[in-house]
């Protein structure tokens, strides 16, 4: 009856999902995806919004490159819900998509396109 004791005190939060990797690669590995929304403003004026980004990037670097690619008006915003954010003027979905996996910022699995 031992035994069944035994099995009434087993600790269930070592079932937790782990990556079998992580250790060999120093750490928990988590990868969020980005999302890339587009708000419309007015009748003819949109808000292109980039989320998700790692806190280790420089946003304001990647902010300012993407500005200059697709002449356009931009800035680093703090949101209350997903933290800083890159805000752009027009509809820059797709570019946006192609500059992050070109510049080789996040792969492309990882990113989504929300409306299009």
């Amino acid at each position: 009856m031992a035994d069944d004791n035994d099995f009434m005190n087993f600790d269930v939060t070592a079932l937790d999902k782990k990556d079998a990797f992580a250790e060999a690669q120093g750490g928990t590995q988590t990868i969020e995806k980005v999302h890339i929304r587009l708000q419309q403003r007015s009748r003819r004026k949109c808000i292109l919004t980039i989320t998700g980004l790692a806190d280790d990037l420089d946003l304001k670097r990647i902010c300012k490159a993407l500005k200059k690619s697709f002449k356009c008006n931009g800035a680093v915003v703090n949101d209350d819900d997903f933290g800083e954010i890159i805000q752009l003027q027009g509809d820059h979905r797709q570019g946006v998509v192609k500059f992050l996996v070109d510049e080789e910022i996040i792969d492309r699995s990882h990113i989504v396109v929300h409306g299009a």
